[in-house]
């Protein structure tokens, strides 16, 4: 009988997550929840966990401790994740923490769903009030100029989601999964 520790999981695969990634207002969550029913997974939204955790909302924390200071704060939580078979939609801003990527990246598969500039912006009017992650000044054509080459660069893999309901989104998705 051995005494040796449990193995590590050797790949992301046998972890069975996946993990969305994306500008505010792309879908994560809502095409989450979907993708969570249609792959038997559980689903796990960063943003409402550190909600949940904070006892205030996502504004709230921004406008109490700046960018950087929400920026560390969602880091240190997802950092903090250890589980199976879950759709893991997170915070747009998660995509400026190497170590909060790296983890990710070793949670599961990492997709960064992207709509263009001018889509994105008919869905986020209510930026001011909404819990984005931007500097003081900063336009969310910037913030999007800034946050693109990121997920390009820290995602597995990328899905314009533009012009696609939330079902052909998850059916897309998880033909993207199978092929992992």
């Amino acid at each position: 009988m051995s005494r040796h520790a449990p193995q590590p999981y050797r790949d992301r695969r046998e972890r069975g997550n996946i993990v969305l990634v994306g500008m505010p207002g792309v879908g994560k969550s809502s095409v989450g929840v979907i993708l969570a029913k249609a792959a038997g997974r559980f689903f796990l939204d960063t943003d409402l966990l550190i909600q949940m955790r904070e006892g205030r909302s996502l504004q709230q924390l921004i406008d109490e401790r700046g960018a950087s200071g929400f920026r560390a704060l969602e880091e240190r939580y997802v950092r903090q994740l250890d589980c199976d078979q879950h759709v893991i939609a997170t915070g747009g801003s998660v995509v400026y923490g190497e170590r909060a990527m790296h983890h990710l990246r070793w949670l599961g598969q990492v997709i960064h769903l992207e709509l263009p500039l001018p889509q994105l912006a008919q869905r986020l009017s209510n930026l001011a009030v909404r819990g984005v992650v931007m500097d003081p000044g900063q336009s969310l054509h910037e913030l999007y100029e800034e946050r693109l080459p990121l997920y390009h660069k820290r995602a597995h893999q990328s899905l314009c989601v533009s012009r696609l309901s939330p079902d052909q989104i998850v059916d897309r998705l998880l033909t993207l999964i199978a092929e992992v």
